[in-house]
Order: C-alpha cells, then sequence, then structure tokens
C-alpha cells in the first residue's frame, strides 16, 4: 500500500475507510511510515502546497509551528486528523495526539503502532493508553497488526499484553482467529486454545487434517494424540488424521497406530504417495515384526502397481532389486515409470546405455529422472548427439535434458550449446542459454587460439560489452 497517498488523503478530509483499508495491517504501518515522510520539514515537498489548502492541513500547519508543538486541546479532531497527528514524525505531536485517542476507537490500531515507538515518552504513554482502552475482543480483532508489531524492536508489548487478555478469553473469541486468513495469526490462536484446552481432541485432529500450514498440523496433531496416549485410541481422531490430504497429518495418525496395536491399518499406508507417511508406515509394521521390503516386491510384481509402492521398494529395498525396477521403467503409468527411474538412481544403479535410451520417453517426468541419473556420466554420451537433440522439432522436455547434459561437458561443447539456443523461442531455454553464454570462461580443456570460439563469442556479441568480448577472447587466447 502507498502510505504517502493514503496520508494526503487524509489530509485533505478523506474518512479513514475511504482513505485506506483499515482491515489490513500493513495499511496503519505504511500510513504511519507515509506520513512521516509527508510531515517533514516545510518547502521540502510539492504536496505542501494542496496540504495547506485543507481543514486538516491548516490545522497541523499552524500547531506545528516554532511557538506551538501541541494539539489544541480547544478543537475538536476528527479521526482522519488525530490519525496524521499520531503518525507525525515530531514526537511532541505524537505523545500530545495519544491523550486524544480516547476520542475515536477506531485509531486503537495506531496506538498498538505506537507502542514499539522509537521515543521513549511517546513508547511509555502509549502502552499506558493501550492497557486502558484494549480489551480480548480489541485484541482479538487487532491481533494481525499487533503480531506484526511484534516482530519488530521494543514491539513485545502489545503482543505480551494481547496474550494475556485472549489467554483468558472464552472460546467464541479465539475459535474465529483458528480460520483466520493470516498463517502467523492461526498459529497463534492454535497455541492459545490448545494451551487452553478450548478444543477436544475430536476437534484438534479436524484441525490438523483441515489447515495447509504446517506448523498448524504438527500444534494439533500432537495434541490430539497427546490425548490418544492419555485416554487411549479413539477414532474421532485417528480417522480424521489417517484420511487428511496433508502427509504431516497422516504420518502423524499412521505413526499412532502402533499404539494403538493396529499394524494391519499402517500396511496399508506403506504405498502412500508421501515419502514421510511411508516412512512412518514402515516404522509400525517392523514394530510388529513385519517385513515392509517383502511387502514391497510383492506388490510390486503384481498386476497393478502404484507410484508409491515403487518408490517405497527404493526406499528400503537392496541392489538386488534393481531388476524389478528396471522391469517397471516399461510400465504403462508414466508415474511408474519415472518412480522406478528415480528408485534406481537411489539404488546407486549406474547402466550408462539404459539409462540414455530412457531419454526419449514420451513422459517429461520420466525423462527428467534419466537426466538426473546420467548427470554423473553425461562426458561419456557422444556430444554431437546431444546437439542434435537440441532442434526445436524436439519434444521440450528433450531439449532441455540435453542442454543439462551438454552444460556438464568440455567448455568449447558447453558454449556450443548455449550459443545454438541464444534466439530460441522456449522463453526458459533462451534465457538460461544466454546466461550460460554470459558466464562462459574458457577451462583447461579449451586449447589457446581456437578459431571457433572467437566465431560463437561473435554470434552472442549481443549479450556483453566491448571489454567484456575482448576479455573474454584474450582469455581464449585469440586476437582482441
Amino acid at each position: 500500500m502507498d502510505g504517502n497517498a493514503a496520508a494526503v488523503r487524509l489530509a485533505e478530509g478523506a474518512s479513514l475507510r475511504e482513505a485506506f483499508d483499515t482491515a489490513d495491517p500493513a495499511a496503519w504501518t505504511a500510513l504511519d511510515a507515509g506520513t512521516r515522510v509527508l510531515t517533514r520539514a516545510p518547502g521540502e515537498y510539492a504536496w505542501r502546497s494542496v496540504w495547506e489548502q485543507t481543514d486538516s492541513g491548516r490545522l497541523l500547519v499552524k500547531v506545528l509551528g516554532r511557538e506551538r508543538r501541541l494539539l489544541p486541546r480547544g478543537v475538536r479532531l476528527t479521526a482522519s486528523q488525530l490519525a496524521l497527528g499520531l503518525c507525525h514524525r515530531d514526537g511532541r505531536v505524537r505523545q500530545s495526539a495519544l491523550e486524544r485517542v480516547g476520542e475515536h476507537p477506531e485509531l486503537l490500531p495506531l496506538v498498538v503502532v505506537r507502542c514499539a515507538d522509537w521515543v521513549p515518552q511517546v513508547r511509555d504513554r502509549a502502552r499506558e493508553r493501550l492497557a486502558e482502552l484494549l480489551d480480548a475482543a480489541g485484541a482479538a480483532r487487532l491481533i494481525p497488526l499487533i503480531l506484526r508489531v511484534g516482530r519488530r524492536g521494543r514491539g513485545d508489548f502489545a503482543a505480551d499484553l494481547a496474550t494475556a487478555l485472549l489467554s483468558r478469553a472464552p472460546r467464541e473469541i479465539l475459535e474465529p482467529l483458528c480460520r483466520h486468513t493470516d498463517r502467523a495469526v492461526r498459529r497463534y490462536a492454535h497455541r492459545l486454545v490448545i494451551a487452553g484446552r478450548l478444543l477436544s481432541p475430536a476437534e484438534l485432529a479436524r484441525a490438523a487434517a483441515r489447515d495447509d500450514d504446517t506448523v498448524v498440523q504438527d500444534l494439533c496433531a500432537d495434541a490430539a494424540l497427546a490425548a490418544v496416549v492419555a485416554e487411549g485410541p479413539r477414532d474421532d481422531v485417528l480417522e480424521p488424521l489417517l484420511a487428511a490430504r496433508n502427509p504431516r497429518a497422516r504420518a502423524a495418525g499412521v505413526t499412532a497406530l502402533r499404539r494403538a496395536g493396529m499394524p494391519e491399518r499402517a500396511a496399508g499406508f506403506l504405498g502412500d504417495r508421501a515419502g514421510r507417511v511411508r516412512a512412518c508406515a514402515r516404522y509400525v509394521v517392523r514394530q510388529y515384526g513385519g517385513d515392509p521390503a517383502a511387502w514391497y516386491r510383492e506388490r510390486c510384481a503384481g498386476a497393478e502397481v502404484s507410484p508409491g509402492v515403487v518408490s517405497g521398494l527404493a526406499e528400503c529395498g537392496e541392489r538386488g532389486d534393481a531388476g524389478v525396477l528396471w522391469a517397471l521403467t516399461s510400465h504403462p503409468v508414466a508415474a511408474v515409470r519415472a518412480r522406478a527411474v528415480a528408485g534406481l538412481r537411489s539404488l546407486d544403479v549406474s547402466d550408462v546405455a539404459r539409462f540414455r535410451a530412457l531419454l526419449d520417453d514420451p513422459d517429461p517426468g520420466v525423462v527428467r529422472e534419466a537426466t538426473v541419473a546420467l548427470v554423473p556420466s553425461a562426458r561419456s554420451l557422444d556430444a554431437e548427439w546431444l546437439l542434435g537433440r537440441l532442434a526445436a522439432e524436439r519434444a521440450r522436455a528433450v531439449r532441455v535434458s540435453a542442454f543439462r547434459l551438454l552444460h556438464e561437458h568440455s567448455g568449447l561443447v558447453r558454449l556450443r550449446a548455449a550459443v545454438a539456443l541464444i534466439d530460441d523461442p522456449d522463453d526458459k531455454l533462451r534465457h538460461a542459454a544466454r546466461q550460460a553464454v554470459q558466464h562462459w570462461h574458457p577451462t583447461a580443456d579449451v586449447p589457446h587460439g581456437v578459431a571457433e570460439v572467437g566465431e560463437l563469442l561473435d554470434r552472442g556479441r549481443e549479450l556483453f560489452s566491448e571489454y567484456v568480448l575482448r576479455r573474454r577472447k584474450w582469455e581464449a587466447g585469440l586476437p582482441a
């Protein structure tokens, strides 16, 4: 938000709601900064003539003269005028405005901002006023701004005061904060309701499954499972966690199955799409004497194989399982093929010829995984063959793969590949190629005086200044 523009609108007589979004905590801090800029020494800013033509401007220009610095007590100020006083760069004006803030409770957000003021007298008076005016409902309404200001130096007072008020607040006040759009507010609110035991274990489990913030997920899942430990297995706690979309909540629910004595349910999560959940499921199954690796081998040999099962075999299998994974690289499901290639890489299997064949797979995910597997052996691949795969008629995944593998070759090959793409129609490839040309320096494997280097650099002349181009050629042993 433009705090300067908001301050000018207030000076021109606009109401708070007309000048800026009063529901946005960032708007209040922006107004504070913007007003401070606009109330510097007279004559420095072009807006001064406009300011002085308004009621707010005439009043503040009058009272901010050399002979008098305080806001007049006999004049009733509008909320807009008082807001400008609360944000003024002169500390005496801000302190005087704090005495009048009771006339306009809607300016309490600026009192919160002043609680972190750099002037001790203003800061102390703001804290006294906030303690007088703030109640639990107001703290709940202002908590986004309070937490924002709390991150500043000297900003802890308002946060501590709000916590003291809200920790004694009823559930009706805190519950809406648990669904707030600001994740910092949701984290704060959930810590309070957990500490106050205002939500049941079932409600906490549903919150862990519903919320998209990982901190809230962990807070609620841990609190819900603590009740399971104390009271024994509860379906209304385990079921929401096990059915959650987010993997952290599912993993917490699967881990709780160990205490619940239900390893057979944990086995159903061995092929989960998330690695965290699969790891927790393997832990539970092993605690009851099961063999996850054998379970994975059996499923991978069956007719229906899921990507999670393939990844699970790679995570706990041995190099002897490579044969099973190689067979799955021709599976009709692209995700299964991609996981099989990634699994071979994690088992440290190196077969350049077979991985190279996978570079022509129709699925970009398979090509990407095969490329990563080939990077350590990239120099063993034929450079001319890779350069041919940069052609515009090739699939994008193939071209990206070829460029990445060529980048692992000698310095001259890297330059050839990059220059070939400096005018490519693909934005990302063109950008990567141009950066590669600009960052290129001759390496030890580039012979001095090779004319081709000069020709390639001249093709990318527009990417260099004349000085840098001459420098690159000089480094390559070519006449500038």
